[in-house]
């Protein structure tokens, strides 16, 4: 913090450093012995030096998506330099080698439910599921989608994995074994951005170019509804909330909107605030928050509660 001004002038770390050095700074106890007629901070002075923010360097491109295991202890992101990195959350330290495989951008990653297994996707139109412990990959790729995959999602039970594609179509998998389940989910007349499960599993959500939210039976794969309409740009993100009552979604139109995961209409007023695509939106664990990260570079916090009710 003061490397220029003490490099420049010695005494400096003593005149000008020394006030702002924390009470307990093992540099303060020292300084303070024989330098007694210093200036004296009357207000604002630290106890400890406050812990420097995380920066987990390694990929060597943007990153495109982040997933947390359940447990909390790791962190698994795919980036557009095509590999997966896997994240020790207490130290900010990679594990083990990057996760190679994918020939282009990687798209969105995914913890298992359990832990034990990633699954990603690449605009190299294939999906790969990985050992969670070694990085190893489980089986080949997933191969039936004819375009770039943009998200893939695990089952609440784990048993099933979902995708949305730029060939826009949705498609189940089964996590096991890695084989398709049924045909596409047909509909969306756009590529499909975002795909979600509900929280019992039943449903699957899923976000696209073609401004409409959709729900799908999980088991049967028929469209349940109209599409949700409403915004007026691509939809980049949805997500449940965590009681399964209500969806959320983020459009490039710069807006969130809320629904009825039962009936479709649209929940309270149409959320503003941002001054860029809104591409990410999640809801906290208690289901009392809902959190959007945008192209403006700024993340925003909003009770979902209260404009639930609104």
């Amino acid at each position: 913090m003061f490397h220029i001004p003490i490099s420049i002038s010695t005494p400096h770390a003593y005149i000008s450093t020394g006030p702002f050095l924390p009470s307990q700074s093992p540099l303060s106890a020292i300084f303070s012995r024989w330098f007694t007629k210093t200036i004296k901070m009357q207000k604002g002075k630290l106890l400890s030096w406050p812990a420097p923010p995380l920066r987990w360097i390694g990929h060597s491109d943007p990153v495109t998506s982040l997933s947390c295991s359940q447990n909390g202890q790791h962190i698994v992101s795919g980036s557009n330099d095509k590999t997966i990195r896997i994240w020790d959350v207490e130290t900010g330290a990679t594990i083990g080698n990057p996760l190679k495989g994918h020939t282009d951008n990687v798209r969105s990653v995914a913890f298992s439910p359990d832990g034990r297994h990633i699954v990603s996707c690449s605009d190299d139109m294939t999906i790969r599921i990985w050992d969670a412990e070694t990085g190893a990959p489980v089986g080949g790729p997933l191969e039936e989608h004819t375009d770039a995959v943009c998200a893939v999602s695990y089952s609440p039970n784990g048993q099933h994995i979902i995708s949305g594609s730029d060939d826009g179509t949705i498609r189940i998998w089964d996590a096991e074994t890695g084989a398709a389940i049924g045909t596409p989910l047909e509909g969306h007349t756009g590529n499909v951005l975002s795909v979600a499960y509900s929280p019992d599993g039943q449903h699957i959500i899923s976000g696209s170019s073609d401004k409409t939210v959709r729900i799908w039976d999980a088991g049967t794969g028929a469209a349940v509804g109209n599409p949700l309409t409403g915004h007026t740009d691509w939809v980049w993100s949805v997500a449940y909330s965590p009681d399964g009552w209500n969806i959320v979604s983020g459009s490039a139109d710069r807006t969130l909107r809320i629904w009825d995961a039962r009936t479709g209409d649209t929940v309270g007023r149409l959320l503003e605030g941002h001054m860029n695509w809104v591409w990410a939106v999640a809801y906290s664990p208690n289901g009392r928050y809902i959190t959007s990260g945008s192209r403006d570079k700024t993340i925003r916090l909003k009770l979902a509660q209260q404009l639930a009710h609104l």
